[in-house]
């Protein structure tokens, strides 16, 4: 088996926690203060922000502010506006950053990769050819060439009056 060491993700198992023990994704939600917490968008059931660690320039998450871990069971208007966010996200990151493709996706429970395990969330990531390179995989290194703060603010206008498709 080939393992690949990410020793930049550590800063986010580590931190980024509230002092409370509270859910960090209710938290986010719960705050006000949008531009600090990097959120996009509040819809009816389901909130867009950018990955704190993202993988790529952005990174969002789709995130429902009901604490749930249980995408079975999560209720049909949710599902509906969780899906209809990410088909959103991957526009309004296709206008905006013109990625030549997309992964989206959803890790339930640690087994799978989740980070934030008991609040399922859709990862929206904008992917380039030639994105992942030898400084990650060699280097230990992920470059970002853009701050999260000059990301939030090109994309928040595009979100600014959204308004989800059935």
């Amino acid at each position: 088996m080939e393992i690949k060491w990410t020793p930049w993700r550590a800063d986010f198992i580590k931190s980024d926690k509230p002092k409370d023990d509270r859910c960090v994704l209710c938290a986010k939600h719960e705050e006000r203060d949008d531009a600090a917490n990097l959120v996009l968008h509040r819809g009816e059931t389901s909130y867009v922000l950018m990955n704190l660690y993202p993988y790529n320039p952005g990174h969002l998450m789709v995130v429902p502010y009901e604490h749930t871990s249980d995408f079975a069971g999560l209720p049909a208007a949710t599902a509906a506006e969780l899906m209809a966010l990410g088909q959103r996200c991957v526009a309004i990151l296709g206008e905006l950053m013109s990625p030549n493709g997309f992964n989206l996706g959803m890790n339930l429970g640690r087994p799978a990769g989740a980070g934030i395990d008991q609040h399922l969330h859709l990862h929206v990531v904008p992917r380039w050819n030639g994105d992942l390179n030898f400084m990650p995989l060699i280097g230990g290194v992920k470059l970002i060439h853009e701050s999260l703060e000059d990301t939030y603010a090109a994309l928040k206008p595009l979100f600014e009056g959204l308004e989800v498709r059935d």
